[in-house]
Formats: structure tokens, sequence, C-alpha cells
């Protein structure tokens, strides 16, 4: 996805790894206080931190910040990471790195939220967790507005406000084929593929006529006319009008 080896001046191309064994000897140093396992657990986790921008990079943002923002999401982990949780230090780390990501997004993004919406959305979030516990389920909208004395619409509109925007292009599944993107699971029940496609096709037909042309066709078959109508309107002949709207049919064909 990130095709350059240098980001944020850190050569991805030579960072180191560590395997499960090493990575926890080094923990146990780090949590001593050892400065220097410290650094070097950092640098041995930077492929985890690129790992995690990769999937953000449909997003429009620089790479080198995203990485910047997901290395202070490891040394949160790392700062809040307790030895005795039985999961790996990468399980408990990649939410972080997530997280931090897109707060980052969230907070520097070019659609704009007003402070007081990101506030009722953040409250609304707590009490989903709170409602979680006690319910031991996904609590309603209406269960959300309850517990916080809002509307149901207020809480809606506040948790819409800081989803993240998802790429048209980004993807859904990926096997050993080709990948399957959210551009693909759209569709229009309404309207199908060929009509898109002729609706596309006859637009394009109709710019290439004559100003005279599109307005005959417009007055025919948009407004509803007939051909004397639409020959007082312009002031020329019903022969004319009716020559002219064949010509410009046949051409439509070629597109069509």
């Amino acid at each position: 996805m990130i095709p350059k080896v240098e980001i944020s001046g850190v050569d991805t191309s030579k960072l180191p790894t560590l395997n499960a064994t090493q990575m926890h000897e080094l923990l146990v140093r780090v949590k001593s206080g050892d400065e220097l396992a410290r650094d070097r657990f950092i640098h041995c986790n930077l492929r985890l931190v690129l790992s995690v921008v990769q999937r953000f990079a449909n997003r429009g943002e620089q790479p080198d910040d995203l990485f910047q923002v997901g290395c202070i999401g490891l040394l949160k982990a790392i700062d809040n990471f307790d030895l005795k949780h039985e999961v790996r230090f990468s399980t408990y780390a990649v939410p972080m790195i997530i997280g931090e990501i897109r707060r980052h997004l969230r907070d520097y993004t070019s659609l704009r939220v007003s402070r007081s919406l990101r506030d009722t959305a953040y409250k609304a979030m707590q009490a989903k967790n709170r409602l979680v516990d006690t319910l031991c389920r996904e609590p309603t909208i209406a269960e959300i507005a309850k517990e916080l004395a809002i509307s149901e619409e207020d809480v809606v509109f506040a948790l819409d406000a800081i989803t993240d925007p998802v790429s048209l292009y980004e993807p859904v599944f990926h096997d050993d084929g080709d990948a399957v993107f959210i551009i693909d699971q759209i569709k229009d029940n309404k309207t199908s593929e060929q009509r898109w496609l002729n609706s596309i096709s006859l637009n394009e037909g109709i710019e290439h006529l004559s100003e005279r042309e599109q307005r005959i066709l417009r007055l025919r078959y948009f407004i509803g006319k007939t051909q004397m109508e639409v020959s007082k309107e312009i002031g020329i002949s019903q022969a004319q009008v009716s020559r002219l709207e064949k010509g410009a049919l046949k051409s439509l064909q070629k597109y069509v």
C-alpha cells in the first residue's frame, strides 16, 4: 500500500523483528525501567505501526503523519500494558494505535465537526459502554438517549458526525484473487446498470447536437409539445421541425 521505503526518516526495509520470547523478555526489562530496552522495544515494534498505517492508506493523509501518530499510540500501549495480561503485546497495542490514528483523522479532517457535537458523541459512546455492562447486550438508540437525557435524534446526529469517512475503493475482502471494494457492494435496485450506461451515452450524444436540435428534442420529448407547437415557438415550419428532429434522433443512434 505504501510504496516508499523511508517513512518519517525510518528505513522500513531494515526494521528488526522479535519472536514472542524475545518480545516478552524485552518487555520485562522495559517495565523494570530499562530505558535502553524501551528504545529497542519501540524500534522493534515500528513494523506493527506500519502495518496499521497501511489500513488508512486510502484516506488521503500523508503516510508520514499517520506513522508519527501511530507511534504515539504505540508509546501509550507500552506505558499502559500490564504484564499480567494474558495477551500478546501486539493484540493489546493494535487497537490503541488504530484509536490514536482515528482520533487524529477525526480531529483534523476537512469535515469539521463542532466541539459540542463531538462531546455529545463521546458521552453517547461512554453511555453505550455502561449500558452494555448493565444490560449484557447492545443498547438501543432510545436507551442511550434516555441515559443522557437527550433526544434520540441528537444521539444519531452525534454518532454519525464522528464516524470515519470510508473510501469507496477501500477493500472489504481480499484473497488470492482480486480484491472486493466497497464500491462493488453498492447496488441501485431501482436503476439497472444498462439504464445508467444508456443515460450516460444519451447525454454524450446530446452534447454533440446543435443548439437548435437540442432545443427541439427538449421541447418534444422532455416537455411533450407537438411538432406544430415547437414550430411556432422556434419560428420555423413544421416540416423543418420534423426534418431536424429525425436528423437529431439518427445522430443519437450512434451513441445509444
